[in-house]
C-alpha cells in the first residue's frame, strides 16, 4: 500500500524492477538511502548541491519508519506510488534529473550521460536498444512514457 492508502499494481511490486534504481541511490552501498546518498547522486547531475529542503522532503516522503533512512521497501512503497505528497509523480521527477536539457526528451546522451554517473556503463547500441524499447528514435529521444516503457514500471491512478 502506497503512503497514500493507494493499492499498488501487482506489476509494479517486482524487486527486479526497482532494485538497480534503489542501488544508484545507494552511494555507499549499505542496503539503505541516507540524506548523503541522494546529496552524491545529485552531486553527478548538476553543478550545484542539491538543494537541502529537497533531499529533506525526499527522506520524509520516503522514510515511512523514522529511521533516518530509506530501505528498500520504503523505496519500493514510494516508487511504484503514482504521485508523490506535493502531487508530482516521483517518476517525473528523476525523468527531470535525466532530462540534462530540460526538453522532455530523454536524448540519447541523457540516457548515455545518466546510466555512466550511475555506475552502469552502456554501449552506444545499448542506449539505442533502451530508446527503441521506450518507443522513441535516436533523434526525438524518449518521453516520460517511454521511460516508464524502458523501466517496466506500470503507473496506477
Amino acid at each position: 500500500m502506497c503512503p497514500s492508502g493507494r493499492t499498488l499494481a501487482a506489476s509494479t511490486t517486482s524487486t527486479s524492477v526497482l532494485r538497480p534504481a534503489f542501488d544508484v541511490l545507494d552511494a555507499d552501498r549499505d542496503g539503505k538511502i541516507s540524506k548523503d546518498d541522494l546529496r552524491a547522486f545529485y552531486a553527478g547531475f548538476s553543478s550545484s548541491a542539491a538543494d537541502e529542503s529537497l533531499i529533506r522532503a525526499m527522506m520524509s516522503a520516503a522514510d515511512s519508519n523514522s529511521d533516518g533512512f530509506v530501505e528498500y521497501d520504503e523505496f519500493e512503497r514510494v516508487l511504484a506510488c503514482p504521485k508523490s505528497s506535493d502531487g508530482g509523480g516521483v517518476m517525473e521527477d528523476v525523468f527531470k534529473v535525466m532530462d540534462r536539457d530540460g526538453d522532455g526528451k530523454l536524448s540519447h546522451e541523457d540516457l548515455k550521460s545518466y546510466m555512466n554517473s550511475a555506475g552502469f556503463p552502456a554501449t552506444d547500441e545499448d542506449i539505442k536498444a533502451m530508446i527503441k524499447l521506450g518507443g522513441g528514435d535516436d533523434n526525438e529521444g524518449v518521453s516520460y512514457a517511454g521511460l516508464l516503457k524502458i523501466l517496466a514500471v506500470d503507473q496506477v491512478s
